[in-house]
């Protein structure tokens, strides 16, 4: 996907931040223009951009003829990402998905098609594409023109999904081959927090929000030390990611089942995996319950409305 420099900004930005933050500098400390640019391949000229954006941010302190200083102290740090400006791309790609979500696009498509329901730039259509593809979303056909994959778009198909999952992911915390990667579960804890602290959940991009939801599964699934179990998960994750990316409209329970995968976090570092097999059951039940009202198979609709996507996160 092509990015605009003011995005590239913004990128340069987070990954400055995650250096800080693995690297646990203290305040005060100087960030080196030079050393950055060498560590993450790039000119200075980018690297300063992006330290004035973060002294713009107050993260840092930028003092005359001296460079730039950390400001932020370690726990801070935790809960402060910079959000990267949408894009025209961005914009098409949520349309998309809402389209096909509410049934306004038909399974399989021609890109001409696309082109005149949407009237955008062919550049920006196939890069949107292209993403779609990349995510999972989109096959190409063998001819010509997209199709959407599989999803879990009936009643029956969702509560089933959640019903094998149940069985799976609590059984592989309980393997005696499941073995914790402390640094991964650090760094996707970090990712939780920033959600739960976030002043404005709104406003996170729908695909953070599925990434971060799904890696959390993935990766105790990967800890169980069985490949058929991450294969599952990774399978089942493949076919509730359209649902997902259109089930986000709830943002409390965003922040809600953040919880409830820390609550599990906190279990398995503790080595209760009882009790976080337990949590997983319970987080699980949480998100199915949450689902609208179903009815042979398909969602129910209201009277004054469609029906909303199945709830995010679980």
């Amino acid at each position: 996907m092509i990015r605009t420099p003011t995005q590239r900004r913004y990128m340069l930005a987070n990954q400055i931040l995650d250096l800080v933050r693995d690297a646990r500098f203290e305040p005060g400390h100087h960030l080196r223009e030079q050393a950055l640019g060498d560590l993450m391949q790039v000119s200075r000229t980018p690297i300063r951009s992006a330290l004035q954006l973060l002294a713009e941010r107050g993260i840092l302190e930028g003092r005359r003829n001296q460079g730039f200083f950390l400001r932020a102290r370690p726990e801070e740090l935790h809960h402060i990402d910079v959000e990267i400006p949408s894009t025209s791309d961005q914009d098409l790609y949520t349309q998309i998905v809402q389209d096909r979500l509410a049934g306004r696009l038909p399974a399989s498509f021609l890109q001409s098609e696309i082109v005149r329901r949407y009237d955008v730039d062919r550049a920006v259509l196939q890069r949107t594409l292209s993403r779609l593809v990349d995510d999972g979303l989109l096959q190409r056909n063998a001819g010509r023109g997209f199709t959407f994959m599989p999803t879990l778009d009936t009643g029956m198909g969702l509560r089933q999904s959640y019903e094998f999952r149940q069985m799976i992911e609590p059984a592989a915390m309980k393997l005696p081959t499941f073995q914790i990667d402390r640094s991964a579960m650090e760094r996707v804890r970090l990712q939780h927090l920033y959600l739960i602290s976030h002043s404005d959940i709104d406003s996170v991009d729908r695909r953070q929000l599925f990434d971060t939801d799904a890696q959390f599964h993935e990766m105790l699934a990967e800890f169980s030390g069985n490949p058929f179990h991450l294969q599952a998960v990774q399978q089942q994750n493949r076919m509730r990611r359209l649902l997902e990316f259109g089930g986000y409209a709830n943002r409390r329970r965003v922040k809600d089942w953040c919880r409830e995968h820390l609550a599990i976090l906190d279990a398995v570092t503790a080595g209760e995996v009882e009790k976080a097999a337990t949590l997983m059951e319970e987080h699980l039940a949480n998100a199915l319950s949450l689902a609208p009202s179903l009815r042979n198979g398909k969602p129910k609709k209201a009277a004054t409305k469609a029906a909303e996507p199945p709830p995010a996160g679980g």
